[in-house]
């Protein structure tokens, strides 16, 4: 369904300029983890809060959907946390060698036909982009409802430099949902009793 465009998404976007100022992250010594398709914000914003002595970067490369996480950051006056409207396929072009910490992938896109398979963001095309901006015993921590999406995950991860440390097809049935912070999309599927995948995968460069 295409998304209604949002009203005066460029001046909104203008009025939270301070949420885009996200280079000095890396210069307090704090780890740094970005989120990749933030939609509209809520886990990067239950992150910054539950984490304040992490920093946080929320990817997005729809503007009329990160202004309302902008808005959302701004509201809650959060210091930890900064935006980003850009492809997954560039992070490279604006974020340094091995500086980040932790990646998550929450309910991508699966591009379910055979053809679209390499635009999943754990596809290897996007994988060596990762590989790059991360430091090394860095984790990708990733959660979907769809599980062929989560099989061709664990695959790609495990034959290009990762370790799959964890995973489950039903995350609230499982071991690992201690400390779980939900999405928008989570808290829907969950509430339709729909399972949902997970997976903890870390990279380790001297082994890629």
């Amino acid at each position: 369904m295409r998304m209604r465009k949002k009203k005066h998404a460029d001046k909104r976007i203008q009025e939270c300029m301070d949420y885009m100022r996200w280079n000095d992250m890396f210069e307090d010594g704090k780890p740094v983890y970005l989120e990749i398709g933030c939609g509209k914000g809520n886990f990067i914003c239950d992150m910054a809060q539950k984490y304040p002595d992490a920093n946080f970067i929320a990817v997005e490369k729809i503007s009329d959907v990160i202004v309302i996480a902008m808005e959302k950051a701004k509201n809650l006056n959060l210091s930890n946390v900064k935006f980003m409207i850009a492809d997954a396929k560039e992070l490279e072009s604006y974020i340094n060698n091995s500086s980040i910490s932790g990646i998550y992938l929450n309910f991508s896109d699966p591009w379910n036909k055979r053809y679209q398979h390499n635009k999943r963001l754990t596809h290897p095309l996007f994988l060596e982009v990762y590989k790059k901006i991360l430091k090394p015993k860095s984790k990708i921590e990733l959660k979907t409802d769809n599980q062929d999406f989560f099989d061709f995950s664990i695959r790609n991860l495990s034959s290009n430099g990762f370790n799959v440390e964890n995973s489950t097809y039903d995350l609230y049935n499982s071991e690992f949902l201690n400390g779980n912070v939900q999405t928008e999309y989570e808290k829907n599927f969950v509430s339709q009793k729909i399972p949902i995948c997970y997976l903890l995968a870390l990279y380790n460069s001297y082994n890629s």
